[in-house]
């Protein structure tokens, strides 16, 4: 579960903005964890390109988030790009760094000017999009206890214990964490612990509502449904997205520490709203409509989820849309009801 405080740390770092097409609200909190090691990044529209990105990083392990500040206006600016990121390439190359136990998870979206989704996800942060008033996940949670992923950890010369891989690492994918790396005859993506992300495309249509990016501190307490569900409401009460995030972040805070850990996680959370040519006001107007209309609720075992197929890299370009249906675990607890 981590080290973890007397109190909690609930002071909150919030931001928002919108343009003509989308709008977002982003929240974190360091809970009571001692350090806080998520980081996110909100960019609505690069260089006027039309593309927008949103990202959160769920770190362990160290603190990459407190220097990240240094990097970051150079590079959302343009400016000094090339020593900046040969200074990272130089950093990465240190052979320290084989033995540095840290690393993080990340859910990264990409929106194109043309309405093209693309979200990548390496961990266990995740990516769902309301679709009226129904959750659709974007991502799939890589655990050391999927099949698919026991089976390359295996390969690669790891094992599984406890869910764990080698009994330490609670992630199957992660950047960093390059003690797990080490194998020089495989490639990256067959590594016992992989960076090599899953990439799933959505067309956006007038359907959907709002994407929600955040990592396992909020879904270890909420299912994908829960969570839409508990937006939805807010939006219909007219609540700025930037405080529906830190009101989920504080429904999510446990009262007390337990055995489980549950609640007691660092917490971070984006929601971007999908204007459609709305104003502000039409667009919360729309989504309050909407909740008088047959929703799809699910209870705290069960969530929708959609069918995500995985991608290379070099696949990206050519990924297939996307379509939903119910993922295989959540038909057997169903079955098993």
């Amino acid at each position: 579960m981590g080290q973890i405080l007397s109190e909690p740390v609930t002071t909150k770092h919030s931001t928002e903005d919108k343009d003509t097409r989308l709008m977002y609200g982003a929240s974190s909190m360091q809970g009571w964890r001692i350090t806080m090691e998520d980081a996110h990044t909100t960019l609505l529209d690069y260089e006027n390109t039309g593309t927008a990105f949103f990202a959160v990083f769920d770190g362990h392990g160290g603190n990459v988030n407190e220097i990240m500040p240094m990097f970051d206006s150079d590079l959302r600016q343009g400016t000094a790009c090339y020593p900046t990121l040969y200074n990272v390439s130089n950093i990465i190359k240190d052979p320290d760094l084989q033995h540095d136990p840290s690393g993080c998870t990340s859910i990264v979206a990409l929106l194109t000017k043309d309405n093209e989704l693309y979200v990548g996800n390496a961990g266990d942060s995740r990516a769902i999009i309301c679709t009226k008033g129904v959750a659709i996940a974007l991502s799939e949670d890589h655990k050391p206890s999927n099949p698919k992923e026991t089976q390359r950890i295996e390969n690669a010369g790891g094992h599984v214990e406890f869910g764990r891989v080698n009994g330490n690492l609670a992630l199957s994918r992660a950047l960093g964490d390059f003690e797990f790396k080490s194998s020089t005859n495989l490639p990256p993506e067959k590594q016992v612990v992989t960076a090599d992300p899953d990439v799933t495309r959505h067309k956006l249509t007038e359907k959907d509502e709002f994407l929600v990016l955040a990592c396992d501190g909020i879904w270890d307490c909420m299912t994908n449904q829960e969570v839409a569900k508990f937006i939805r409401q807010h939006v219909a009460d007219h609540v700025p997205l930037k405080v529906i995030c830190e009101k989920l972040m504080d429904h999510c805070l446990a009262d007390q520490t337990g055995t489980t850990g549950i609640g007691c996680d660092n917490m971070t959370v984006e929601i971007v709203a999908f204007l459609h040519g709305q104003s502000e006001e039409e667009w919360y107007k729309k989504i309050k409509a909407s909740l008088g209309d047959k929703e799809v609720v699910h209870n705290t075992k069960d969530g929708l989820k959609s069918q995500s197929r995985e991608y290379s890299t070099n696949e990206l370009r050519n990924a297939p849309d996307l379509t939903s249906s119910l993922s295989k675990e959540e038909e057997n607890k169903k079955q098993e009801k």
